[in-house]
């Protein structure tokens, strides 16, 4: 039974915080599979999947992870990173002593090993905003090369086309087929590196060997030309050969900036979106994620986040979490007013609306000392350009923009300068306590237009 002051419960407060403080795409690649193994002394020894994603929380995160384990736990604790099964980092056992031969590169991504345990069709909650992309997601597991091929799921984030993509690959790796998943990114750096050690052949051979390819938000390799050249063989290379290709991204193909001949590929399958979730979904997304946790949470709670206007399953999960968290360190049942109380600084007193663009752009504007024309203009100083950027990653978080649309909304600036300046913003927010600050007043001062 967990206890207020207990490793997991501990974790899963400062999970919460996490979920809010640090940038999306960070959180679901490196914080979201780790789990609390153990609180030794001052030490709370945290699982990772694999020694990168270990190596990578120790590198950049470990400070503002430090701070949110503390105001968990409400005392000095400090935090080591241990792979599952292995050794914490910094070279030390949770125990003290030395690790011998720890490895100290990333896993290989084959046979299902980089995908997430709880990702699977059986934890998918099905709605009309999702229906049809989950209907061709089973099709695809259950004929995979056949029934459509490629497959291109399609929605802003957090709308669950990652969890498909998982879904998918467990479904066909417990068949026996090869299955390989890497995010756009991955793939990138891992084609890169190759290029330039000379292993290129390494690389085609691992890729093009496998029976099932799942490239997750493919948008990011549209700015880079190589990568593409690689992508636009690799997928050839598969299916003229009758293997299974499922692709993800964040806006049709046909609009999107990657190569003509690359959209053309995937539209030469099946294209399908996924849509935000309505109400009634909201409320099964909820209970399923409260059955999973095994929380029992009243339906009056369940009402009163589903009632918010969500448009980001993330967000809803993650509202639910911190609910959780709270209820377990103060010790308390959870209530509607227990609710409305950790929450508080989400709902700022009533539902969010999304913000607008030119919202976005004025409130950047005021906290900037750079105008709105300035911001959508040429200028290229340095105060400009970082303005710029932070308006670029606010109206992706704030206005649900695709990176396309944020371009048009900032005079037209191109698709590759948008995705640069968003990541720039994302880094930052890691790594400069300025810019976590200023985005906080931005959005502070977003907030309280929403209420007026």
């Amino acid at each position: 039974m967990l206890t207020k002051d207990s490793p997991a419960t501990i974790w899963h407060a400062a999970l919460g915080e996490l979920q809010l403080e640090i940038p999306r795409p960070n959180f679901e690649t490196w914080l979201k599979d780790t789990s609390a193994l153990s609180l030794e002394g001052g030490t709370l020894i945290v699982s990772t999947p694999n020694t990168f994603a270990a190596e990578m929380l120790e590198q950049r995160l470990s400070g503002i992870i430090s701070r949110a384990v503390e105001r968990a736990a409400n005392r000095p604790l400090s935090v080591e990173f241990s792979v599952s099964g292995g050794s914490a980092t910094n070279g030390h056992t949770p125990d003290g002593g030395a690790s011998a031969g720890r490895d100290t590169g990333p896993r290989p991504i084959k046979d299902g090993n980089a995908l997430r345990p709880g990702l699977t069709f059986e934890t998918f909650v099905v709605g009309d905003s999702n229906r049809l992309a989950h209907a061709a997601a089973a099709n695809v597991a259950e004929a995979p090369g056949r029934a459509y091929n490629p497959l291109y799921i399609y929605s802003n984030v957090g709308l669950g086309k990652t969890h498909l993509l998982h879904a998918i690959g467990h479904s066909l790796a417990q068949k026996g087929l090869q299955t390989l998943y890497a995010s756009s990114e991955r793939f990138t750096n891992e084609y890169i590196k190759a290029i330039r050690a000379g292993t290129a052949d390494q690389f085609r051979v691992r890729y093009r060997s496998t029976d099932v390819l799942l490239i997750d938000d493919i948008q990011f390799i549209a700015s880079k030309e190589q990568t593409q050249e690689g992508f636009f063989h690799t997928f050839n290379e598969l299916h003229m050969s009758g293997r299974q290709v499922v692709v993800t991204g964040d806006e049709p193909a046909r609009k999107s900036l990657l190569e003509e001949r690359i959209q053309s590929r995937l539209e030469g399958g099946l294209v399908v979106d996924i849509q935000p979730p309505d109400f009634e979904t909201r409320i099964a997304i909820l209970e399923s994620k409260a059955y999973s946790s095994g929380v029992d949470v009243p339906v009056t709670v369940l009402n009163l986040l589903a009632r918010r206007p969500q448009t980001n399953v993330r967000e809803l999960e993650g509202s639910l979490n911190r609910i959780v968290a709270y209820s377990r360190l103060v010790d308390s049942p959870i209530t509607p007013e227990l609710a409305s109380q950790a929450l508080i600084s989400l709902m700022a007193g009533g539902p969010p609306r999304s913000t607008s663009p030119e919202e976005a752009l004025q409130a950047v504007a005021e906290h900037t000392g750079v105008d709105v024309e300035a911001l959508k203009g040429p200028r290229r100083d340095k105060r400009t350009v970082q303005a710029r950027h932070i308006a670029m990653y606010l109206l992706r978080e704030e206005s649900q923009l695709p990176s396309t649309k944020v371009g048009e909304v900032l005079g037209g600036k191109d698709h590759s300068s948008v995705l640069y300046g968003q990541r720039k913003v994302a880094q930052l927010l890691v790594a400069d306590p300025s810019i976590r600050h200023m985005l906080a007043a931005i959005r502070t001062s977003l907030a309280v237009t929403k209420d007026a």
